[in-house]
């Protein structure tokens, strides 16, 4: 099998093909990537969340703290697609930037909406990490091959571990990975300011300057692994090969926790390692189901998040701050924004347990983008950042 055929005939599905040199694969992952997002960042009531929905309070891990690096890791596995047959263009790194930019403004809107006070607005955030993202490991994609990846991808994990490990941090005077004396903390305190981190924090952002480098080495995993899936080896050893490096790299992220913990907010080397260890063995399957034994009609509701996942991940955060703005008086004589008149209204008075109906409220959000994502691959409208 030739994983760059296309996706196969409209007639096959009904539907009307995405274009060509891309796994249907990839699209069903990335769209089960946006939709556990949109899941996780929209509940009913953020006062009642299922533990597996929350991120871990710092060490540790949770399903949820996997879903950002699978995304980044989907960015890396994207780039060699993308950008393997354009590396001699003029202009591609043009575009490049061009996108980046974008995406960086993008997570700006958001950040800005809708106080617009530049006094106080978070600079950091989830499209301004993948924006960065994509502009190193593409920069590095078009400059590098394989071999040289690689180096660098171990080079930043161990320099980044020696970072956080060794390196004194100023003012405190010795290394430490405590949430608001870390080096990264300290970074974001001193480059962004207080004023312009994540507000929870106060001090550091999850989204910080220092912990996008580790960031990177996420999406250089995505490349290495996108080049070896691009490559003319048997599909089998494509397949068998990418199961044992997966299991490698989470066995490899689990003994780092031991002196390096597991850390989404420090975005730590083992958690580098842990994350994309899963991701390669989560991409390995849905490659061989979907590509390769042919399983694709039931996976194709994920893959119309897939196509449009950057327009999906934006307008769902855009949304509900919109909805909070149009207020609704309550009977006794209360305002609430009407996102939350609607969760009270119609979702949560069936359910006795308020996590419940917390969960009902993110999954009809989900349920309500799946209906018009589906509509709009039906369309094949796919709007492209």
């Amino acid at each position: 099998m030739n994983v760059n055929e296309p996706i196969q005939k409209a007639s096959d599905y009904g539907l009307k093909p995405v274009g060509t040199l891309r796994l249907l694969s990839l699209d069903f992952f990335r769209g089960l990537t946006v939709a556990a997002m949109i899941l996780v960042n929209n509940p009913g009531d953020w006062g009642h969340i299922y533990a597996p929905l929350e991120h871990a309070p710092w060490h540790g891990w949770t399903p949820t703290d996997l879903i950002f690096p699978f995304f980044l890791f989907i960015v890396g596995v994207s780039i060699t697609f993308a950008l393997e047959e354009g590396k001699a263009k003029k202009g591609v790194v043009g575009k490049i930037v061009k996108r980046s930019v974008t995406l960086f403004l993008l997570g700006l809107f958001l950040n800005f909406f809708p106080k617009f006070d530049i006094t106080l607005v978070r600079i950091p955030g989830v499209l301004q990490r993948i924006a960065i993202v994509y502009l190193v490991c593409s920069l590095i994609f078009l400059k590098t091959n394989s071999r040289q990846q690689l180096y660098i991808l171990v080079s930043v994990l161990v320099g980044y571990w020696l970072l956080m490990t060794v390196v004194p941090v100023p003012g405190v005077g010795y290394a430490n990975l405590e949430p608001a004396t870390n080096l990264a903390a300290w970074f974001d305190y001193t480059i962004l300011t207080p004023a312009h981190v994540y507000k929870p924090a106060k001090t550091w952002d999850p989204e910080g300057v220092l912990s996008t480098l580790p960031a990177v080495g996420t999406g250089l995993i995505g490349m290495l692994v996108g080049t070896w899936l691009r490559s003319s080896r048997p599909v089998a050893d494509k397949v068998a090969w990418l199961f044992a490096i997966g299991c490698l790299a989470t066995l490899g992220g689990l003994i780092w926790d031991g002196f390096f913990p597991i850390n989404k907010a420090l975005w730590t080397s083992s958690y580098v390692l842990l994350a994309g260890g899963l991701a390669m063995l989560g991409l390995a399957l849905c490659y061989w189901l979907i590509d390769v034994q042919g399983y694709r009609r039931s996976v194709l509701p994920f893959v119309a998040f897939g196509v449009n996942a950057i327009t999906v991940f934006f307008l769902s955060g855009l949304i509900p701050r919109i909805m909070n703005l149009i207020h609704v008086t309550q009977p006794d004589g209360t305002e609430i924004g009407s996102k939350e008149y609607l969760y009270r209204t119609f979702i949560a008075p069936p359910f006795t347990d308020p996590k419940n109906a917390s969960l009902a409220g993110a999954l009809t959000f989900v349920l309500i983008w799946f209906g018009i994502l589906w509509w709009m691959y039906r369309k094949n409208v796919i709007i492209k950042v």
